[in-house]
């Protein structure tokens, strides 16, 4: 206990800091670039000065870094350290993110909160984070250790054994899992955080946010704390039989599941556990990482695929006011899901759904795909833009030269035409609810449904936004579309290819903007490859897409202008205005096309 008290003293206590406060101005930036390998590079800084990100999402600053930069294992996965040594590589950090920032970018390190590797023993003695724990914590740093045995900061599986897997299996070490209810933890991850922030970061991307089915003593104490001030003994009983909450024995205390094999109990304890996530993540970088750095950007890496819930998604049971609360963007993966096309079925390797939703739930705040899209490298940028959100996720292959081309060329283009992306608001006709009260039941079913409709409207082409149902912000004047909605006359209609993807955006002054991504391609011949660098995309250009765009009443239009990353120079189109609809003829474009509706 002493240790623990004299650690927190360390790291400023929150009761005399206070609630971190918020941003004077919240941070809005619509480009970045995100490596995990190769930003040792020496062409990585001229990288920087050709494509001008607003962000580099680079560096390691939790469990990876404690973990493997003084080992052997420190080059290779995940983290690709430069330099071994945990002074020597920390120092590296902090000299390039201060040419980061010379650059004018900010550094987002990222900051894994649970995955450790290492050995507690062997004839050799402890390996990896136990090693570090023993014989390399550096008091003068991160202050004393809030205990002795590293042990005691794991998770625990029921029979008390720490929680360890050989997935990756990094030097023949294993994979063990940290706690994050556990106060001794939160308090190593503070002070790793006041390191970071000590080396130069302006924010953490924090991954691995992870809560698997740990039946410690402080998971048991919150979750049994959780259900007495959620029901009354006869909700217990009659809800998940719980006879006696003082004396009931859990066998399990889930995270994600199979949907097939959830239960009122077992979603009560994966949101439990989504929102004790929640409260780690806040009191260790909201509340004390803001206390050191008002302005530290926060966002956490998550995972959607093609809409995972239930088995995926680590806000799938989150309730709506602690949804994405207090981050400056957002991460999710869509792993696999999105990184491979088959026309011929329809499917176009997008993220455009998952963007929307995200847009929707997080009210317009910047967020990322991380699609791990290698080759389809305009599109990728293109969806995000079109969308709302902030190119790029993995990968942007600097090393590529024609890759590094075309990140160059449209982000430029971005930056170029920054008025008509920096706080743009989503332009849309209609809605479609994506159904997370559903989800909160257990009925993934709802979600199969919402992904039909979703495709159906995209591929009508009809301009709608997502919304969550439990938002507080779902109720507008909008139609809502449901799976029997007749669509009425009075909606734009664009008479473009399947392929083809529209969205609108309302920028500043007012004006609309209409986005054309186009996915069609030649695709390579291995059926749904994804393809072997950028060398496989290939687009295919479309022309001759006419729109008949419904104009709202606030809105005038003198000229139309097509802009497009290919094109230098502008391009303005005749245009007509007949009954409130503005029609003309979009001329030929490769991927991406914004069209100006402007005064």
């Amino acid at each position: 206990m002493r240790l623990l008290i004299s650690l927190c003293c360390v790291l400023l206590p929150l009761s005399l800091v206070g609630p971190a406060a918020a941003q004077d101005k919240p941070f809005r930036f619509t480009r970045m670039i995100a490596h995990w390998a190769e930003y040792a590079d020496d062409d990585y800084l001229k990288f920087v000065e050709d494509a001008r990100p607003e962000v580099c999402q680079v560096g390691f600053y939790g469990g990876h870094f404690y973990s493997l930069v003084h080992t052997p294992q420190y080059k290779g996965y995940p983290a690709h350290f430069p330099v071994q040594g945990l002074k020597e590589c920390g120092s590296w950090f902090e000299k390039r993110n201060a040419d980061i920032h010379k650059r004018g970018a900010k550094v987002v390190g990222h900051f894994n909160v649970t995955f450790l590797v290492g050995e507690p023993d062997n004839k050799d003695g402890p390996r990896g984070f136990f090693r570090w724990y023993r014989d390399l914590w550096d008091e003068k740093e991160l202050g004393p250790r809030p205990v002795a045995d590293p042990l005691e900061l794991l998770a625990r599986n029921a029979d008390g054994s720490p929680m360890a897997s050989k997935q990756y299996s990094i030097g023949q070490m294993r994979e063990f899992t940290a706690c994050l209810n556990n106060p001794h933890w939160r308090a190593v991850l503070k002070a790793w955080t006041k390191r970071g922030i000590q080396r130069g970061v302006d924010g953490y991307m924090i991954n691995y946010f992870y809560r698997h089915n740990c039946l410690c003593e402080h998971c048991q104490k919150s979750f049994r704390k959780n259900l007495a001030d959620r029901f009354n003994a006869a909700e217990l009983n009659e809800r998940f039989e719980i006879a006696d909450l003082k004396t009931h024995k859990f066998s399990e205390i889930v995270g994600w599941h199979n949907p097939k094999e959830s239960t009122p109990l077992r979603r009560e304890m994966l949101r439990w556990s989504q929102i004790s996530c929640k409260q780690a993540f806040d009191e260790v970088f909201v509340q004390y990482g803001r206390s050191l750095k008002r302005d530290l950007l926060l966002g956490q890496w998550n995972h959607l695929g093609d809409f995972n819930q239930i088995n995926g998604d680590e806000r799938c049971m989150l309730p709506d006011n602690l949804w994405g609360k207090d981050e400056d963007y957002l991460w999710y993966s869509t792993g696999g899901a999105a990184a491979f096309t088959d026309l011929a079925e329809g499917m176009l390797g997008e993220g455009t759904l998952q963007a929307r939703y995200i847009r929707g739930a997080f009210d317009n705040k910047p967020f990322t795909l991380g699609k791990y899209e290698s080759t389809r490298i305009r599109v990728a940028i293109a969806e995000l833009a079109a969308n709302g959100g902030a190119p790029m996720g993995f990968y942007t292959r600097f090393k590529d030269p024609a890759a590094r081309a075309e990140i160059v060329r449209y982000y430029r283009f971005l930056e170029k035409h920054d008025a008509l992306y920096r706080g743009a608001e989503p332009y849309a006709e209609a809605v479609v609810h994506f159904p997370r009260t559903k989800v909160h039941q257990g009925d993934v079913s709802a979600v199969d449904a919402f992904k039909k409709l979703g495709k159906k409207m995209l591929d009508q082409h009809v301009l709608f936004d997502v919304i969550p149902d439990d938002h507080r912000k779902r109720r507008d004047d909008r139609m809502v579309i449901e799976s029997d909605t007749v669509l009425p006359d009075r909606l734009s209609r664009f008479n473009a290819p399947k392929t083809v993807r529209v969205s609108a955006n309302r920028v500043q002054n007012g004006d609309i903007t209409l986005h054309f991504v186009n996915y069609n391609r030649e695709e390579p011949k291995v059926k749904r490859s994804p393809g072997g660098g950028i060398k496989d995309e290939k687009p295919i250009a479309v022309e001759d897409v006419s729109v008949d765009f419904a104009l709202p009443k606030d809105v005038k239009v003198g000229r139309v202008v097509v802009l497009t990353p290919e094109n230098v120079e502008p391009i303005e189109v005749k245009h007509t205005i007949l009954g409130g609809r503005l029609r003309f003829v979009l001329p030929h474009f490769l991927v991406y096309a914004v069209v100006r509706l402007g005064r």
